[in-house]
């Protein structure tokens, strides 16, 4: 009895002690005089740098391959670029967590900034710091491989022949929810609390989430879901099929993480139900 009523009472401190972390103001001028906001940021560079030079060598190793060998399944095929993609997202994001948050896509960060995560000054610099990484990223496999680079495309994202501008742009929201879904559900702290007795390596799902939506999307669009990833290939490739309809890999994106912030802080955490009830209770 003793027993139950301490495992009862260890429950209820528990219930009672978790608060969730207060928001992110919205300018918090202090961040730009703190050393550890410019960690963040060297983080966030190279990190999407890594990020932007392996994946883009897969590509294009990939389309080399296919293009030379007369066994049309030679090479690492859309699985081994899959597998890049995600990859590279789960080693990225385990190394960085602890430092940026470890975003490397400005979709996540920007549905972050809309669940008041991060301060719009951090969300503006991070996405600079990832769109340079992207660029640099693509450079370093252009100026190691220029006539690989050249020849295949430079891992540049583009709408596929046979279909339009719905369905490229429809993938791409869908594709970038289902990662922005997975960041918030992997990363939520009242989650982390409650089921503190199972162990949550963070970057594994979110990993899993990026290496699946690129095989059903990759067909598509190539899969951008993240937009420096799109921009920095297309910087550096700099042909017209690289431009051609790049506003897609912008704004599939970022409506994505927007409808993914909305529907987890909102719905599945009833962020709303509660600040109403808490408005009620103080009437």
């Amino acid at each position: 009895m003793a027993k139950d009523v301490e495992v009862q009472e260890q429950g209820e401190f528990s219930a009672k002690d978790y608060h969730d972390p207060p928001p992110a103001p919205l300018i918090d001028v202090e961040e730009l005089g703190k050393w550890s906001f410019y960690r963040a940021l060297i983080a966030e560079f190279i990190a999407t740098l890594l990020f932007l030079y392996v994946t883009v060598l897969t590509v294009i190793g990939y389309k080399s391959q296919t293009d030379n060998a007369m066994d049309p399944c030679s090479g690492v095929d859309i699985l081994g670029i899959a597998w890049a993609f995600g990859g590279m997202i789960f080693i990225l994001v385990y190394c960085t967590a602890g430092i940026s948050g470890g975003h490397i896509n400005p979709a996540v960060t920007f549905g972050l900034f809309i669940a008041q995560k991060v301060s719009l000054i951090r969300a503006l610099a991070y996405m600079v710091a990832q769109c340079l990484g992207a660029i640099c990223g693509c450079g370093l496999v252009k100026a190691f491989q220029k006539s690989y680079y050249n020849n295949y495309g430079g891992g540049a994202n583009e709408l596929a022949s046979g279909y339009n501008k719905g369905t490229g742009l429809g993938a791409e929201i869908i594709g970038t929810f289902v990662l922005v879904y997975t960041v918030f559900s992997a990363t939520d702290p009242k989650r982390n609390a409650r089921d503190s007795h199972v162990p949550v390596l963070a970057p594994l799902p979110i990993g899993f989430a990026v290496f699946m939506v690129h095989l059903a999307t990759i067909p598509i669009t190539g899969t951008g879901i993240n937009p420096a990833r799109s921009f920095g290939a297309a910087v550096i490739y700099n042909e017209d099929k690289a431009w051609d309809d790049h506003w897609i890999f912008w704004v599939g994106p970022f409506v994505g993480a927007l409808a993914a912030a909305f529907y987890h802080q909102y719905i599945l955490r009833a962020a709303a139900i509660k600040a109403l009830g808490s408005f009620r209770s103080n009437a």
